[in-house]
């Protein structure tokens, strides 16, 4: 069967025709960067949109799993990689972003990002090609693995203004573009992109949508893997400043406390120390769940954990704030 392929595949190309569902039907290792955006879609297959029964996020894995085992959830890397002056909370490793600066692809604004219930939507992270619409066009034939993977790729997630995201939806080329029009040809190059690595097809409408788009700019090529220019070193150089501060900070104030009591040591006559207080008897555990730390809790894929949820504890949330090993 492959030596067929391969054959199917090497004539295709001898003759400079569009290799056509053959080449679609296997599995792509790459996303046909700095080629001709509008000849990687020539090499996409077309067809109708598959039903969407069946589809639900679940199918493509957890939410923004720890899919690379850095220690840091999808969204938080995409946020580290496509923020400016990023400011992480602290005791996160340089992962939770807990301010920053976003230049949104989509609109052409800047938008200030702060963590919080009510102002963390303002910055959303969005599948380029959604899933919904992935599910459509050959998803559905991905083993799980393959999914969890097209749903965490960096290649494939943008961080972008909330508004525009909820107004995308789930929509294809023929649907939704992005309103800076100065980005179009790279938002439909990247979702090529992805499609070609992914094995997706295009509907006759979306090839069209994405062809007029790809008319004005006809030496598009497709983005290379992450598109994005990488700050990690700088940010990671700030975090890092801002927790050696308040360290130093922390260090001061006991010295100087050490010192106060040093002084009134001297001054004042000795004293009969007073007893220790005995030590307030704690609690036993509520729960039958128990994480030593963040890492034991993300290695068992139960993180972030919320209050009132099985092995939360109010050690493993370090800002209080509800939620435990963000």
């Amino acid at each position: 069967m492959m030596v067929v392929l391969s054959g199917l595949l090497a004539a295709s190309l001898a003759i400079g025709l569009p290799v056509g569902s053959a080449y679609a039907d296997e599995p792509t290792d790459g996303t046909g960067a700095d080629t001709s955006a509008t000849e990687v879609l020539d090499s996409l297959e077309v067809k109708g949109r598959a039903p969407k029964t069946g589809y639900k996020r679940t199918q493509f894995g957890k939410a923004w799993a720890d899919v690379d085992h850095n220690g840091c959830d999808t969204r938080n890397d995409i946020l580290n990689r496509d923020l400016t002056g990023v400011r992480h909370k602290w005791r996160t490793h340089n992962c939770v972003v807990k301010s920053g600066k976003l230049h949104d692809p989509y609109t052409g604004k800047d938008i200030k990002f702060k963590k919080g219930k009510k102002t963390s939507t303002a910055v959303q992270i969005d599948h380029v090609v959604a899933l919904s619409d992935a599910w459509q066009k050959g998803a559905q034939k991905l083993s799980e693995e393959r999914r969890t993977a097209l749903a965490n790729d960096p290649y494939n997630l943008l961080a972008v203004q909330g508004r525009a995201n909820q107004k995308k939806s789930d929509g294809d080329a023929a649907t939704w573009l992005p309103s800076n029009k100065g980005f179009r040809c790279e938002y439909v190059a990247r979702q090529i992109g992805v499609k070609h690595k992914y094995s997706l097809w295009v509907t006759q409408a979306e090839k069209e949508a994405m062809a007029k788009v790809l008319s004005s700019c006809p030496t598009q090529t497709v983005p290379d893997y992450t598109g994005v220019k990488d700050s990690t070193a700088e940010k990671t150089t700030e975090s890092e400043q801002t927790e050696q501060t308040q360290t130093e900070q922390t260090q001061t104030e006991q010295s100087a406390e050490q010192a106060q009591q040093t002084q009134q040591t001297t001054q004042a006559p000795a004293l009969e120390p007073a007893p220790a207080p005995a030590p307030a008897p704690q609690p036993a555990p509520q729960q039958d769940v128990y994480y030593q730390n963040c890492t034991a809790a993300r290695a068992a894929g139960a993180a972030p954990i919320y209050q009132g949820q099985p092995g939360y504890r109010s050690q493993l949330d370090r800002d209080h704030d509800g939620v435990a090993c963000e």
